[in-house]
């Protein structure tokens, strides 16, 4: 497929389909180019290019993709993705912290005083 059907099936924009070629996020074997020099994109790139959407939601940065992609070995991809885990472990930790925090609020059972607090 070319590269306006994946920006559509994708919803990233070309230019970002060109970065992620220029950074070699995107696999040799999900690109070829075609007799007129044009790119083709196999059909699994869609898939492939949610997961790095994902990936990047997830707090990894390009240069931490280019590693899980293209050099680092497989201790250090482990390393690597187990380090997110715990980093989205504690934040999971934090965020329980606060709702539990904000529910105290809410009714008035915490240090700090706000008119949240109301009766049905």
């Amino acid at each position: 497929m070319k590269a306006n059907e994946v920006s559509k099936l994708t919803g990233l924009p070309i230019s970002t389909l060109r970065f992620y070629e220029r950074k070699k996020l995107i696999p040799e074997q999900l690109l070829t180019r075609d007799e007129n020099n044009y790119r083709v994109y196999d059909e699994d790139v869609v898939e492939y290019l949610q997961d790095v959407r994902m990936l990047l939601t997830l707090g990894f940065t390009i240069q931490e993709l280019i590693l899980l992609i293209n050099e680092s070995s497989d201790i250090e991809k482990k390393v690597l993705v187990t380090e997110k885990i715990t980093y989205i472990q504690e934040l999971e930790a934090k965020l329980e912290a606060s709702k539990t925090f904000l529910t105290d609020v809410l009714e008035g059972k915490a240090n700090f005083q706000t008119r949240c607090n109301y009766e049905h």
